[in-house]
C-alpha cells in the first residue's frame, strides 16, 4: 500500500510517528472501510509539512503535475495503480485521451506528461494527447528534455463524445486544473468518463471547502488513534471579500489572522512548544504558488508595501484574487543538502505511488516553497536490508519513515473524496 523509502528525516521517532507506526493494522482497516463508502480522486498529489510535533497537509492538487519527479523505481507501483483504477472505471478501455495543461510548456511539466504517457501505456492503453487550445487546427510537437517528442492533436467533438481524428477514447484524463475556466468542449460528455470531473477544477473547487472536509476526516482518524486531531490538521478560516489594492479591503484577513494566531498560541502553550506561530494567507482557488503570504503578526497586513500588494492581487492568468484562506502555518523541519524541503506524496486511485521533496535553498522553514528557484529530489526506495523486521527488538530495525507521509497523504485524498461528493452537481439528493 505504501512503499518503504529513504527520506531526509533521520532523527529519532517522535510520539506522533510512533503512534501511527504502532497503529498500522487499525489504520489500514479503517482506510479499507472508508474506501468502501467513498470514491477516491483518480489521482492527486499532497504537499505535507513536518514540524516534528505536527504533520499536516497544506495543499491537495487534484491535477498533479509532479509525476516526472518520481524515481524510475516507482514506475511499477504507478502502473499497477493505473491498471486498478482503469479496470474499476472502464474495464473494456483500450484508448485513453490525455488532455494536458493548456498553458504549461516548461521542462518539468513536459517530464510529467511523458511519465503519465509511459504509465498508462505500460498499463495496456493506447495513449494520445489532445490540445485544449482550439486556435490551431494542426498537430503540435513538444520537444522533451531527454530528446524525445510528444504530439498534441486537435480535439474533435462529436455530439456527446470527445476524441481525436480516428481515435475514440473510453476515458479522458484531464491534467488541466481549469483555473482559466471550463471549456465548452469538456461539458456534457455523458457517454465517456472525464477524470477528474469538471467540478474538481478551480472553476468550482475551493481550498476552504477542501480543508473543512479534511477536518472531518482528521477528527474521525484522530478518534481511531485516541489523539488530538490538531496534530494532523492545519486550522484555517476563509475570507470571501478581499481587495489587496485597498488597505480597507484586508479587514477580514487581519481579523482572521489575529484570531487564528491566538488559537495557535494556545495550542503551543498546551503542548509546551517554544516557537513563534505564523499563518499563511493564500488564494482560495488554485494559484500555482502565486498569491501566498506568510504572516507572523496581523499588524503586518496593515504595512504591506506596494510590491507585495501587487503580487497578492492576482493569481495565475492575471485573475483577480478576491477570496483567500488563512491557514495555520506548519514549519518544515526537513532538509535536503542543507536546504529547506517539504515532502510531496503522489497517489493514484487509493494507492500511494511515490513521492518527492520540493527543495528551496533560498526559503526559510516557515515560507512557501512552491516558488521560482525550487528544486525537486525523488524519494528513492530503501535497501531491503533496512526494511523493518517483524518481531525485532526496538531499535534493531529501521522504521518506515515514509509510512506516516503516506497515511497523511491518503487522509487528504479522502478529504478530497468527501469534498467532491459534496460538490457533485449530478449527485442524487435524498430527502
Amino acid at each position: 500500500m505504501v512503499p518503504h523509502l529513504v527520506t531526509a528525516l533521520t532523527g529519532p521517532i517522535n510520539e506522533l510517528e510512533q503512534r501511527i507506526l504502532e497503529s498500522m493494522p487499525a489504520i489500514e482497516r479503517w482506510f479499507r472501510l472508508e474506501w468502501m463508502e467513498h470514491t477516491p480522486p483518480f489521482y492527486c498529489a499532497v504537499d505535507l509539512r513536518n514540524a516534528g510535533f505536527k504533520l499536516a497537509p497544506v495543499d491537495t492538487n487534484l491535477f498533479p503535475s509532479g509525476f516526472g519527479h518520481l524515481s524510475a523505481e516507482m514506475l511499477p507501483l504507478a502502473v499497477q495503480a493505473a491498471m486498478a483504477a482503469i479496470e474499476k472505471i472502464c474495464p473494456e478501455a483500450k484508448n485513453l485521451l490525455l488532455i494536458p495543461d493548456r498553458r504549461a510548456r516548461h521542462s518539468a511539466y513536459l517530464d510529467n506528461l511523458a511519465r503519465l504517457v509511459q504509465i498508462f501505456t505500460m498499463a495496456g492503453l493506447n495513449v494520445r494527447l489532445g490540445n485544449l487550445d482550439t486556435t490551431g487546427k494542426a498537430p503540435v510537437t513538444l520537444a522533451l528534455p531527454d530528446g524525445g517528442e510528444l504530439t498534441l492533436e486537435p480535439l474533435v467533438r462529436k455530439r456527446g463524445r470527445l476524441g481525436l481524428k480516428n481515435f475514440d477514447p473510453c476515458t479522458i484524463l484531464l491534467n488541466d486544473d481549469l483555473s482559466a475556466g471550463a471549456p465548452p468542449l469538456l461539458e456534457g460528455l455523458f457517454e465517456q468518463y472525464l477524470l477528474p470531473p469538471l467540478h474538481a477544477g478551480w472553476t468550482v473547487r475551493r481550498k476552504s471547502r477542501h480543508f473543512r472536509s479534511y477536518e472531518e476526516v482528521a477528527k474521525k482518524f484522530a478518534k481511531l488513534l485516541g489523539m488530538d486531531p490538531w496534530l494532523i490538521n492545519p486550522m484555517s478560516s476563509h475570507c470571501g471579500e478581499v481587495d489587496f489594492a485597498d488597505p480597507k479591503g484586508l479587514e477580514c484577513v487581519r481579523t482572521g489572522a489575529d484570531a487564528l494566531l491566538a488559537k495557535i498560541r494556545r495550542k503551543y502553550k498546551e503542548y509546551g512548544i517554544a516557537e513563534k506561530p505564523f499563518v499563511v494567507v493564500k488564494a482560495d482557488a488554485g494559484s500555482h504558488g502565486l498569491g501566498v503570504l506568510t504572516v507572523r503578526d496581523a499588524r503586518e497586513l496593515a504595512e504591506l508595501d506596494a510590491a507585495t500588494r501587487g503580487r497578492m492581487s492576482v493569481t495565475r492568468d492575471a485573475r483577480a484574487l478576491t477570496e483567500v484562506i488563512v491557514q495555520e502555518g506548519v514549519a518544515t523541519r526537513e532538509r535536503v543538502h542543507d536546504a529547506v524541503a517539504e515532502p510531496v506524496v503522489c497517489m493514484m486511485d487509493r494507492y500511494v505511488v511515490g513521492g518527492f521533496y520540493r527543495v528551496h535553498p533560498e526559503r526559510a522553514a516557515d515560507e512557501n516553497l512552491n516558488a521560482p528557484g525550487a528544486g525537486y529530489v525523488p524519494l528513492a526506495f530503501d535497501h531491503s536490508s533496512q526494511l523493518p523486521r517483524a518481531g525485532a527488538r526496538p531499535g534493531a530495525s529501521a522504521p518506515n519513515r515514509f509510512y506516516m507521509y503516506g497515511v497523511i497523504g491518503r487522509l487528504a485524498m479522502l478529504g478530497a473524496a468527501y469534498e467532491l461528493e459534496a460538490t457533485d452537481p449530478n449527485a442524487e439528493i435524498y430527502e
